[in-house]
């Protein structure tokens, strides 16, 4: 039975770090004040230990497939969770697709800065690094480190750029880091000026130190099965569990039936690599909520156990994304990594406040959690919100609930069609339709900004 230990001794490996991120985030008032989440904390401990040798015996690509993983269930546990009450529709319609149109904007702006930052710093330095390497930035920040594996495993396999997957983990990783240390100061100065609608708002002792006191420890959800029958948790996992067989199936069964056709040179069932589980398994989460609402039994999804398991793979997926880096690649490439990132972090800060002036209500909410989303996940995208509105009493986090539905729709054009065979396609013709996808979506963003 040993040699079955490996990855069970990974993941105890990933959930100590982020135990230990805990502690040291209720003992440390620099990282209370910055309110870096245990699972970045954490993930940073997790990857220093690996490049100095304390590793107990792992490397880091052990953590790679958590990273892919748990980011895909996060996503699909999220669209599998029922809709909140408490705004009407047409208020969180219309927020939800003022987020849901940055992040696509953000999604081709990201790529065209790492583009164009990579072809300076090879004119500038003589290196031949692969321009489609700093395009990969785009998916490791608006999409978080999932699609990042995905993309850059597809462009490594099949189109032979070298170093596609580390790159990606490590845009991944940067991005959420970009997201604590650029965003919460943000969002502090917000409070300061009295920007956010929330005037009660106050980071207490136990926000700061992320761990509830005894008495105001709140319920994790309600029970849907009896426990002499099964446990309502593993209830849940097994209505998740279900959609990822499906999905799996789904695409066994496209690849099978597709294998061998590729026109103009194009292999089809690229479309359906499991490198893209992320966009089919949110297809089939979608369908699936669809019937349970439809048979009225979306009763037996208790939304705040699903909420503990989608925020429970997030965290698993920061820290393990953070411990997949390459410390020999970083150093390496540390120049042209940094200058991607930041340049993209940068112009997606400026380009989620410039628009934010358009609306009516809820400007510097809005923006903050948009950067979040478009720097590390929805997840960091509600934290940052959570900052501001800590009791959650805006309609952002109801928009949050529309928007990971929307952006599906409105990037579908280039997740689906364009990046995953991105180098295969002429340059000109990606940059056309990227920059055509933002002036769109700049206009539609003007037009159906919520003005009240």
């Amino acid at each position: 039975m040993a040699d079955t230990f490996h990855g069970v001794i990974a993941f105890a490996f990933m959930v100590t770090m982020i135990l230990l991120g805990v502690l040291l985030r209720a003992r440390i008032s620099f990282l209370q004040a910055a309110l870096l989440p245990a699972s970045l904390i954490g993930g940073v401990i997790g990857f220093v230990l690996l490049a100095t040798g304390l590793d107990f015996g792992f490397a880091s690509s052990d953590f790679v497939a958590f990273a892919f993983h748990f980011f895909t269930l996060s996503f699909m546990s999220l669209v599998l969770t029922g809709r909140e009450g408490g705004a009407a529709p047409e208020s969180v319609r219309n927020g939800g697709m003022w987020l849901s149109i940055g992040w696509t904007m953000s999604l081709v702006l990201q790529a065209l800065v790492g583009l164009g930052v990579i072809l300076v710093y090879n004119a500038v330095t003589g290196s031949t690094l692969s321009a489609y390497l700093g395009m990969l930035v785009t998916h490791g920040f608006t999409q978080g480190p999932g699609q990042a594996l995905a993309m850059g495993t597809i462009w490594e396999n099949e189109f032979a750029i070298s170093a596609a997957v580390d790159f990606g983990i490590i845009y991944a990783s940067v991005g959420f880091i970009v997201c604590f240390l650029a965003g919460v100061p943000a969002a502090r100065f917000a409070i300061a000026k009295g920007l956010n609608k929330n005037v009660a708002a106050r980071l207490d002792d136990e926000f700061l130190k992320g761990v509830h006191d005894i008495e105001e420890r709140p319920s994790a959800g309600s029970q849907v099965t009896h426990s002499a029958n099964v446990d309502s948790l593993v209830f849940h996992l097994g209505v998740l569990g279900f959609a990822y067989l499906m999905t799996n199936e789904y695409l066994l069964a496209v690849q099978t039936s597709l294998a061998g056709v590729a026109p103009f040179g194009v292999p089809v069932e690229v479309f359906f690599s499991h490198n893209l589980f992320f966009i089919h398994g949110l297809l089939v989460c979608l369908v699936l909520r669809g019937l349970l609402d439809r048979a009225g039994l979306s009763h037996y999804i208790d939304n705040d156990t699903q909420k503990r398991i989608t925020g429970s793979s997030v965290d698993l997926m920061m820290v393990a994304t953070i411990m997949s880096i390459q410390f020999g690649l970083l150093t390496e490439y540390f120049v042209p990594i940094m200058a991607v990132a930041l340049s993209a972090a940068l112009l997606t800060g400026l380009m989620c406040f410039v628009y934010s002036r358009m609306l009516g209500s809820l400007p510097v909410e809005r923006a903050i959690t948009l950067f979040g989303c478009c720097t590390g996940s929805t997840g960091s995208g509600l934290l940052l919100l959570r900052v501001m509105d800590p009791d959650l009493t805006t309609n952002v986090s109801r928009e949050l609930a529309f928007f990971n539905v929307a952006i599906l729709f409105l990037s579908l054009h280039v997740l689906m069609f364009i990046a995953p065979v991105l180098p295969s396609l002429s340059l000109t013709l990606v940059c056309a339709v990227y920059a055509a996808t933002f002036f769109v979506g700049g206009v539609a963003w003007y037009f159906l900004s919520p003005r009240t």
